[in-house]
């Protein structure tokens, strides 16, 4: 089974975190927890209670408004949507024995934004 949501949003880029995160610590911590929330919000809100027990391999597709920043600054955000799905209950862990692989796809629009497909397999 495939499940999908998106994320209505451009979601911070590894440079925007680091810098966040040498600026002072609280303030990197801040950016993630804020991220988390507004991703698990989209999560709650299209997956309902989604729970899938079995491992999974997902599907990003990372669109983006223009292209100026590097695609594996822009992927990185990955860890905020994995986090949230773990602390969402949807997976039940982000690691090897749940979360078997990635692929992503960038493409680009007039509005950022993340859609992801989590396949059961």
């Amino acid at each position: 089974m495939i499940y999908k949501f998106e994320i209505n949003k451009r979601l911070p880029s590894l440079n925007e975190y680091t810098q966040a995160c040498r600026s002072n610590k609280y303030i990197g911590a801040k950016m993630k927890e804020d991220t988390e929330i507004y991703i698990w919000a989209d999560i709650k809100q299209q997956l309902k209670n989604t729970k899938i027990t079995s491992p999974v391999k997902i599907h990003f597709t990372w669109i983006e408004e223009n292209k100026k920043r590097d695609l594996d600054n822009i992927c990185f955000a990955k860890k905020f949507i994995l986090d949230a799905l773990v602390k969402s209950n949807v997976i039940k862990n982000d690691t090897q024995n749940y979360v078997s692989g990635f692929s992503d796809t960038f493409l680009y629009d007039k509005k950022s934004k993340v859609l992801v497909e989590i396949e059961e397999i």
